[in-house]
């Protein structure tokens, strides 16, 4: 076993126009100086980052490599989550999900969607050139707005979807596998990969590609009511990326698992700050080092209540101290001895 490293810190929800959110370098030392030890560096903020430029220039790279690690932090990964999201929109989601998007492709859902590719091909580049060996990003969705079945899905419906979204993936999944990185999709509502049902059908049509990996956020699950302590029994090996981010679900007598419209705040549920929810990340952290997860421990801030600097603080202290040592011995061995087949073979009667 080996301990899992942390904390790291997801800077897209910090980023600002305001110092010290405004630049790569102030980022990084704010981040450094509560005890973050990576970033998970937002593609799209060109405050930060340039996609393509790193996609194709080493000097560039380095540059950044050394902005960052001047004030003591690494990058545990490249975020491509909104430029993922691109690669598949139903066009009932046209227009909201546009915003995401450079100005010369909007209202071009086709172009919109070549720019998403293209900007993953960067990702898996850049992300070597960086010396990275996993990606994190969102899958997009043709099938989200059928996921209540009602009216009825179409035979066949969720089939094609899937097929397509796979037909879109693959060629840059073999991109990344070319380079040597992992894809690991955050499994998140509004995603068609957003359960591991989901997440199984889409490994399925990339032909259980090896680059298909998970971005685990347990906070996702307890919103779906989905057992996500079984969920790393079950796809520990395909689980190379890690949000610790807290949640909780308090449903009620006018509301539940949908939200009723309401604004976070008045959902029964809703993200919380680390520790202010209802995770059980003790368990968390215990199964994935029994399952030798080697990834960073990335805190995603997302909380309705608490202000952002204080989960940020907060944050990097709870995941510190949620990080395992692994021991190198068993409790027992002052009982053991050393293999001696004669002495079994008495024991077991033989």
């Amino acid at each position: 076993m080996k301990r899992i490293k942390g904390p790291a810190i997801f800077l897209a929800q910090f980023a600002d126009d305001l110092a010290p959110f405004n630049t790569l370098e102030e980022i990084c030392n704010w981040a450094s100086s509560l005890g973050f030890k990576a970033i998970q560096l937002p593609t799209w903020d060109a405050r930060f980052f340039d996609l393509k430029k790193a996609a194709n220039s080493i000097e560039y790279c380095q540059e950044i490599l050394n902005t960052v690690r001047s004030a003591g932090v690494e990058i545990s990964e490249l975020s491509t989550h909104l430029q993922g999201q691109l690669i598949a929109v139903n066009p009932a989601y046209n227009e909201m999900f546009d915003n995401f998007a450079p100005e010369h492709v909007k209202n071009n859902a086709n172009a919109r969607t070549d720019w998403a590719i293209e900007q993953l091909k960067f990702a898996a580049q850049a992300s070597k050139n960086l010396n990275l060996t996993t990606h994190v990003t969102f899958s997009g969705a043709l099938l989200w707005h059928t996921f209540y079945p009602w009216p009825q899905r179409p035979a066949g419906l969720v089939e094609q979807g899937f097929a397509e979204l796979a037909k879109r993936w693959l060629p840059i999944l073999d991109e990344f596998d070319r380079v040597g990185v992992d894809v690991c999709y955050e499994l998140h509502p509004g995603e068609d990969l957003h359960d591991g049902v989901t997440f199984e059908r889409f490994l399925k049509a990339t032909n259980n590609h090896p680059r298909v990996n998970i971005l685990y956020d347990p906070s996702h699950f307890v919103l779906q009511q989905l057992d996500y302590l079984a969920f790393i029994d079950i796809y520990h090996e395909r689980i190379k990326a890690f949000h610790v981010k807290d949640a909780e679900f308090n449903p009620n007598g006018r509301s539940g698992i949908y939200g009723g419209y309401q604004d976070w705040i008045d959902r029964p549920g809703r993200f919380r700050s680390l520790g202010d929810g209802q995770i059980d990340f003790v368990s968390i952290f215990s199964k994935l080092t029994q399952y030798k997860y080697e990834g960073w421990a990335v805190l995603e801030w997302e909380c309705c209540i608490k202000h952002p600097l204080n989960g940020a603080r907060e944050g990097a202290v709870f995941i510190e101290q949620h990080l395992i040592n692994p021991t190198d011995k068993a409790f027992d061995d002052f009982a053991g001895t050393e293999q001696d087949n004669e002495l079994n073979n008495k024991i077991l009667g033989l």
